[in-house]
């Protein structure tokens, strides 16, 4: 067997009420971050990303060198790490701990060699250095409080701008840089300062609603621009090309779009009601337009020659995946933390939100019916919930759960069976048809194929029933796992059944045979979160909380394939895409706590 990496679909920017995110683009090429990830979008291809997880610690700001060959990126406790964006080995450059706090705010100089960190430091707000040697390049001084934001002017004579919670704008010469004035525009916060490509001029947003202009070289201030002016906190703006206009986006749910020379609106754009229509982030991009970033996560696409609507709108995760399941053709469906679904296309790589009301809080499971195509999902509110065939939004009926469901299964009479803290219940057309208790144990896995139910329990076993539509009788109990089971998988054939376990271990059963047939399938280091099986019963993928996922041969047990790193952070499931899979070659998805979801082309040999 063989394999390889053939798409990786984008999470969105993690947001925070009431903070800006940190956009930046080169060419068409979005850079942002999730957790601790760092995502490189392309904008022209929503299956071509790339991640870096190199961060220990949650990223806060990544921004891309002038020359588009290295991003700098920071996180929480103040590292910065300078790594290659060309290829896929994503080579570290360099590692420096800049300030004892959260930076959230980096800036590169002109020539792609000194960079300015700024954040919420003890000893210091700021500090500039060079990239290839970390060596200071001048000090950041003048503010008393955390810094948000800070700018470099990409020519000589190089200027900076750097921005804080003191609602004051400090104007640094360099290179090496040192402090030259103090700027007291602002009444609040200053949220933002951006410098135009052409160095002529930056600009300031924050709290106070307000934007002011500034001259590029000697920082005095030009004047405020106050044409149709924000109503709320304006968290972003960025240049166009040619320095001529500037966007802002802001928490009044607005994008405005000006003329520098004129100081005038040119164009607004509304982008809803909801509090995640807040505006948080902002950048220009070369063939799209305006990225504005909504509070909920949307990525909103905005062409300055049309002034009423999004021109498109990627929408994706924000938090950890934890379950798929498929849909229709080339659909799957993929639940978060965060008690989202996403439908989700595997050719095209978009993705849209499930319409309706969902469930609240953590989606803990997603199954789809062998029979009908039904899709249920499962969630940490305590619900059951039905999907419509089209897998576009929820069906209006609803059922509560006992307790806290933690696994989904579905038989051949569709009815769902879920796993719960306090036992098993069947539910069919969104009624409770029974109620089952594991002797002595609580159920921490189920699955079911045909007529044939298995739940795994924390006392270590697999308990097999036969269910007839409307009582289950147990018929055997497999002890070949050693530690709490944490996933089962029934073939489609229903002949065999593997059992992943907390400590790694992937067990296969022969059902008809009640019989173990391997117990060799122990390379994981990490809680098997999830199973999943090819159409033709032959090959299993798991996926670990090592981050890692293999794929296990059933004619040949002692054969596997195993993709390293395959989600950093842990691998919660894994989904053979059934129209994409055959005797030959198949489509794996993987998906988890790096909030992106992979897909892997498997060739079996012969």
């Amino acid at each position: 067997m063989s394999f390889k990496r053939v798409s990786v679909f984008a999470a969105n920017p993690a947001t925070t009420r009431g903070s800006a995110t940190k956009l930046s683009t080169h060419k068409d090429q979005l850079v942002y971050v999730n957790g601790r990830h760092v995502i490189i979008r392309d904008l022209n291809n929503a299956t071509n990303a790339k991640t870096y997880s190199g961060h220990a610690q949650n990223a806060t700001v990544a921004r891309f060198s002038p020359s588009g060959y290295y991003c700098a990126s920071a996180d929480i406790v103040g590292n910065v790490k300078i790594w290659d964006t060309i290829g896929e080995d994503q080579t570290l450059k360099g590692e420096y701990k800049v300030i004892s706090g959260q930076v959230n705010d980096l800036a590169w100089d002109g020539e792609s060699k000194r960079i300015i960190a700024v954040g919420d430091g003890k000893e210091r707000f700021g500090h500039a250095f060079m990239m290839d040697t970390g060596s200071s390049t001048g000090s950041i001084t003048g503010h008393a409080k955390s810094l948000n934001a800070v700018s470099i002017r990409r020519d000589r004579p190089y200027r900076a701008a750097t921005a804080g919670d003191d609602g004051l704008i400090v104007f640094h010469h360099g290179a090496p840089y040192k402090y030259d004035k103090l700027i007291k525009t602002h009444t609040k916060f200053v949220q933002d300062v951006r410098y135009s490509g052409s160095g002529d001029h930056f600009a300031s947003v924050g709290s106070d609603y307000k934007i002011f202009l500034y001259d590029g070289k000697t920082g005095d201030t030009l004047g405020e621009i106050a044409d149709s002016p924000h109503t709320g906190t304006i968290y972003a703006c960025s240049w166009s090309a040619d320095s001529r206009q500037l966007s802002t986006s802001a928490a009044d749910r607005t994008v405005k779009l000006w003329d520098v020379e004129t100081r005038k609106a040119v164009s607004t754009w509304n982008l809803g009601s909801a509090i995640g229509h807040q505006q948080t982030g902002n950048a220009w991009t070369d063939n799209h337009g305006i990225a504005s970033l909504s509070l909920s996560g949307d990525l909103n696409f905005l062409d300055p020659r049309v002034s009423d609507k999004p021109s498109r709108i990627l929408k994706a995760p924000q938090k950890a995946i934890i379950a798929t399941t498929h849909a229709r053709d080339s659909t799957f469906l993929t639940g978060c933390a965060d008690g989202r679904i996403l439908s989700s296309d595997a050719k095209t790589g978009l993705s849209d939100y499930l319409e309706g009301t969902g469930h609240s809080n953590y989606v803990s499971g997603l199954a789809t019916s062998p029979v009908d195509g039904k899709l249920h999902s499962i969630g940490y509110d305590d619900h059951v919930r039905e999907i419509t065939e089209d897998a576009k939004s929820f069906v209006p009926a609803f059922t509560k759960t006992a307790a806290q469901p933690r696994s989904i299964g579905v038989a051949g009479d569709s009815t769902v069976f879920i796993a719960e803290v306090n036992g098993v219940e069947a539910f069919r057309s969104n009624q409770k048809i029974l109620s089952h208790t594991l002797p002595g144990t609580t159920p921490t896995a189920i699955a079911a194929s045909k007529s044939v139910v298995a739940i795994g329990g924390e006392n270590q076993k697999v308990y097999l029933y036969d269910w007839d539509g409307k009582a289950l009788k147990e018929t055997t109990k497999f002890e070949g796992n050693r530690a709490t089971i944490s996933a089962v998988a029934l073939s489609p054939d229903g002949k065999y059944l593997a059992a992943g376990d907390s400590s790694g271990k992937v067990v296969l059963y022969d059902v008809p045979e009640k019989k173990l047939v391997t117990s060799r399938w122990a390379f994981h280091v990490g809680r098997v979160n999830s199973i999943s099986w090819t159409p033709d019963s032959r090959h299993c993928a798991s996926g670990s909380l090592d981050g890692h996922v293999y794929i296990w041969s059933v004619e040949r047990p002692i054969k596997n394939i195993g993709i390293k790193h395959a989600g950093p952070g842990g691998v919660n499931s894994v989904l053979w895409l059934n129209g994409e899979t055959d005797g030959k070659t198949g489509k794996l998805v993987s998906a988890g706590a790096d909030v992106c979801v992979k897909i892997w082309e498997v060739t079996f040999h012969a």
